[in-house]
């Protein structure tokens, strides 16, 4: 049971506001800085595709809050592979809690009455709940309808993905942080051979710098062409 406990977490470091690029989600930020260090008493509910940046939020509303003085928990409901109702009975007793990846316990009785539990007991404790998932509450097919009423009385957030300009820049930036010059035929090479989610390029990144490191040699369309097929 230990990997599905709601233990406390260091927080990765490169998931925080300050390395966000926040783009047309700039209000969210303010926000959940506002609410992670307790200045606003509004509870949020991020909503957005997947590599729109909800899990980062929320791991970097928790460390804001550690910053600012206040205990703060984070759960990832699609991290459980079982038992998600007891972990969830588990969570609390932190001046901020984050929930993500709703959609996992989209249909499970226990785990959505356990999560209506929770929210009620926050609001008695005084405790502030942020929540995260790739749609609003009323989409993602759950069967408790006051939970579903809970979820959307939320300060509702829609988060937009980056364009591609924008997308393409920050991995560029990411990249000359780790000393890689990604120029723009390789960068076109990339975005038409990969799913362009900021996950999943981030993930690529990692990966070719493990592998150009290794072999000391710059990042070309002939390398990414050999390491990618």
């Amino acid at each position: 049971m230990t990997g599905q406990l709601p233990l406390a977490l260091r927080w990765p470091a490169h998931q925080r506001f300050e390395s966000f690029s926040a783009g047309p989600n700039a209000a969210a930020v303010e926000l959940l800085r506002a609410v992670a260090r307790g200045d606003d008493d509004a509870w949020a509910y991020l909503a957005g595709p997947h590599g729109s940046g909800r899990t980062h939020l929320l791991v970097a509303a928790c460390a804001e809050a550690n910053a600012a003085g206040r205990s703060a928990q984070y759960l990832s409901m699609s991290a459980l592979r079982a038992r998600r109702a007891d972990a969830i009975r588990g969570f609390g007793g932190s001046d901020l809690l984050a929930v993500d990846d709703l959609d996992a316990i989209a249909g499970e009785r226990e785990a959505e009455h356990a999560l209506f539990d929770l929210y009620n007991r926050c609001r008695a404790e005084g405790a502030s709940l942020l929540f995260a998932a790739s749609a609003p509450a009323a989409q993602l097919g759950l069967g408790l309808p006051d939970l579903v009423s809970r979820l959307s009385a939320c300060t509702q957030v829609a988060l937009k993905p980056l364009d591609e300009a924008e997308r393409r820049v920050l991995l560029r930036g990411r990249a000359l942080e780790r000393g890689i010059e990604l120029d723009d035929v390789v960068l076109d090479w990339l975005f038409t051979r990969s799913k362009r989610d900021l996950a999943t390029l981030f993930d690529l990144l990692d990966r070719i710098d493990r592998a150009s490191l290794a072999a000391q040699r710059r990042v070309t369309v002939p390398f990414l062409r050999t390491l990618l097929d």
